[in-house]
């Protein structure tokens, strides 16, 4: 199976990976850092999970499928908390890459 089938979701795996490390370390410099605690672990979930859905659609395991629907439902979370931050840019923006990738996600789970 050709990993260029899966071009859209593993491009916005890429991005909301990107977006999740990037609030994480963004959110550990905020002044209320345990505030965001909940925020922080979702963004360290994510982040992983989308890299290793990256790898499963590039080598096309069989497990791809299944990795990208726990995906989905990881960047939904993610999403969701970030968006109660949403008065800080970088939540803001990990929020709308989950939002993505999750939709590319189940798509792609459903393939």
């Amino acid at each position: 199976m050709s990993h260029q089938k899966f071009k859209e979701c593993i491009d916005a795996c890429l991005e909301c990976a990107v977006e999740c490390s990037h609030c994480e370390s963004e959110c550990l410099n905020e002044q209320d850092v345990k505030m965001l605690a909940r925020c922080i672990k979702l963004d360290h979930d994510c982040a992983a999970i989308c890299l290793f859905a990256i790898q499963a659609m590039a080598s096309g395991s069989e497990f791809a499928e299944k990795i990208c629907k726990l995906c989905a439902e990881i960047c939904t979370a993610c999403a969701e908390e970030c968006e109660k931050h949403a008065h800080m840019e970088h939540c803001k923006n990990c929020a709308e890459a989950c939002r993505k990738c999750a939709v590319e996600c189940s798509n792609m789970s459903k393939m």
